[in-house]
């Protein structure tokens, strides 16, 4: 618990938002999210976590110390621009967006350019759930050194990683075309395995390639599980990998093909009604033939 009471905004009340909302009020800060569209729900979530939300920006920035976005990745730049003329002297925006490295010196230069607040450039390196507060993140920019001191007394496991903006997200993004390729891949193949009554012997097959990963246990149901729950989420995301590698001259063929499959699975359960929640607890075979019907 901390000795002191920070005063924390969260600009998005999504599912980061609010388990940096409960965290947060857990180590002793005074917690405020902004949300542009907030329902019943949204409010009994605040309540459970101990922070006050409100649909007014500039009540939500007007006291916070620390300022945390954590909207989706195509809203990072509108909202540093949103943010900008608001904020003042001595409080720190930490930008937690998966967003390209051009996205994030650009919110930057917003902010810079319309107050004397300090950005942060935050790169979220795995899932929040279920680490919380001990998900690894990565810090960049001019402000890294001094912001990372501030999240320090809260328990975020941050790591200043450059003072230039944009390296850390480029690593952020260039990992995902790994990461978030291989969730798609995961369904294509072991869709069109199934479908084929093979599945088994695809999946003994990885395994005995790959025996550290867990092919034969719970690797392919926890890949395609984050496709069906946050597949438009991370398409979006991969929209701006793609963002990525054309800045550098790299053709994006596989990022682009993983926004496609990200997209196609969560689609399929919108076409049949069907919520992530109906899916619990996730089994991949089952999820599959729910979602696309038996053979």
């Amino acid at each position: 618990m901390t000795t002191f009471t920070p005063r924390v905004t969260l600009i998005g009340f999504g599912e980061v938002g609010s388990i940096l909302a409960q965290a947060l009020n857990a180590q002793g800060a005074c917690v405020t999210a902004y949300d542009q569209h907030i329902t019943p729900a949204m409010l009994a979530t605040a309540e459970r976590c101990g922070c006050t939300l409100t649909e007014q920006l500039p009540a939500a920035l007007a006291d916070a110390e620390l300022i945390f976005s954590v909207v989706t990745a195509a809203n990072t730049l509108a909202v540093a621009t949103q943010c900008a003329p608001l904020l003042r002297a001595g409080q720190y925006f930490f930008d937690l967006n998966s967003a390209a490295p051009h996205t994030k010196r650009a919110a930057a230069a917003a902010i810079e350019q319309a107050s004397d607040a300090r950005y942060v450039e935050v790169a979220v390196m795995a899932p929040v759930p279920p680490k919380r507060l001990q998900t690894p993140l990565l810090l960049g920019g001019p402000a890294a050194a001094e912001g990372g001191a501030r999240l320090q007394p809260l328990g975020f496991n941050a790591r200043i990683h450059s003072d230039r903006i944009g390296e850390a997200s480029a690593i952020k993004m260039c990992r995902s075309v790994m990461i978030k390729g291989l969730e798609a891949l995961t369904v294509e193949c072991l869709h069109a395995a199934r479908r084929y009554g093979v599945e088994q012997p695809v999946l003994d097959s990885l395994h005995a390639s790959f025996p550290s990963l867990g092919w034969d246990e719970r690797l392919p149901h926890y890949l395609i599980s984050r496709v069906a729950e946050h597949g438009r989420r991370r398409a979006e995301e991969m929209g701006e990998v793609v963002k990525t590698l054309q800045d550098v001259g790299v053709e994006p063929h596989q990022s682009r093909a993983t926004v496609l499959s990200q997209l196609g699975l969560v689609d399929a359960m919108k076409a049949q009604n069907i919520r992530y929640s109906q899916l619990e607890p996730f089994v991949w075979q089952q999820a599959l033939e729910a979602i696309y019907g038996k053979l």
